[in-house]
């Protein structure tokens, strides 16, 4: 992965958020993306998601695996942790990162190959698990970095830049992620800011697997007429479910919208998420209502946006919870917690014969 840094020049008129930092120091280095490409407005708005929420860079662990979407890390947050793992194991790298010290943010950006092809299985597992993280799939239908092959992805009848049409079903990662359980599910466009920084903060926010599906159309190989994941389909074709607004915990709450057109959702944390209706029909905490707002809004040749499942999950409900794991980082316990010694393991080892 290539890495070229940003000279650090900081006006002495920039504003800073509750912890002193401007947005310039939650950027990274220079993008080596196709110049336009829809990934590098996802990086711009996590930085922007990030800065507003006050997280101080090293709380946050940021994983990817192999792909143009996975060299995205690089881009922000050049004073976060970061592993560019194996194509398609970053669930397990994530899972190792987050058993071993929950107190940090977990940001995985991944894309439409590395999640639903090589990596599938990886992917279904830690939405089964409720992994502690924020998951990013930078989608755009095509494998970016061989040429611009079809990704698993890629909708029936769309064409590819040489003009073969795709004629495989897709796999769509939103219905995956309600249909294994998932309790934070969004899908949001990467030229919508507007949408894209309140659904980032949420999910960083919210306990639990927080999936954000981005359309992020390929520049290059897939922003051509024919490509359902072009910019012109996506802004013609995209349908928002439902407006969300993030309040933080540190903020007053106040809702100006009329009675009966806003609910307002309460995070682990005490933040809280205002759902607007654009629907009257739509509601986004019921499953089985959210998958055929799905489908149906697929069969009509649209795209739904905005959060599209929610679950107002218990405290236990995450895999930590699950999973028994201990509250303090294993970095800050004693040795003797760690290495029992013999007998203890002797005694473990008794118990499973």
């Amino acid at each position: 992965m290539s890495f070229i840094r940003k000279p650090l020049i900081l006006h002495a008129d920039l504003p800073r958020n509750g912890v002193g930092l401007t947005l310039r120091d939650y950027e990274g280095g220079m993008s080596t993306l196709c110049a336009g490409c829809g990934h590098d407005s996802v990086s711009s708005a996590i930085v922007q998601a990030c800065w507003e929420l006050d997280i101080e860079p090293h709380r946050v662990v940021k994983m990817s695996g192999i792909g143009c979407s996975s060299k995205t890390p690089a881009y922000f947050l050049r004073g976060a942790h970061g592993m560019n793992s194996v194509h398609g194991r970053m669930p397990a790298v994530a899972t190792g990162a987050m058993g071993a010290n929950r107190r940090l943010y977990c940001i995985g950006v991944s894309g439409d190959g590395d999640s639903l092809s090589i990596g599938f299985g990886q992917f279904a597992h830690a939405v089964r698990r409720n992994l502690d993280m924020l998951y990013l799939i930078e989608n755009n239908g095509v494998y970016g970095l061989t040429k611009g092959q079809f990704s698993a992805s890629a909708d029936v009848g769309s064409k590819a830049k040489r003009g073969e049409v795709n004629r495989l079903r897709p796999i769509d990662p939103v219905l995956t992620a309600i249909t294994l359980g998932g309790t934070f599910v969004a899908r949001s466009f990467s030229g919508d800011k507007a949408q894209l920084v309140p659904l980032i903060q949420a999910g960083l926010r919210h306990r639990g697997f927080a999936l954000i599906d981005i359309i992020s159309p390929c520049v290059t190989f897939n922003d051509h007429e024919g490509s359902t994941k072009s910019y012109a389909y996506t802004r013609k074709s995209s349908r928002e479910a439902v407006h969300a607004d993030f309040v933080p915990a540190a903020e007053e709450i106040t809702v100006d919208y009329p009675a009966g057109d806003a609910r307002m959702v309460t995070m682990h944390d005490g933040s809280h998420i205002v759902l607007r209706k654009t629907a009257d029909d739509y509601d986004p905490t019921d499953r089985l209502a959210a998958m055929e707002h799905v489908e149906s809004r697929h069969a009509a040749g649209e795209i739904a946006t905005g959060l599209l499942y929610l679950e107002e999950s218990e405290d236990d409900q995450d895999m930590h919870g699950t999973a028994g794991t201990v509250e303090e980082p294993l970095v800050e316990l004693p040795f003797e917690s760690l290495n029992p010694g013999a007998a203890a393991l002797a005694e473990y080892q008794r118990r499973l014969r």
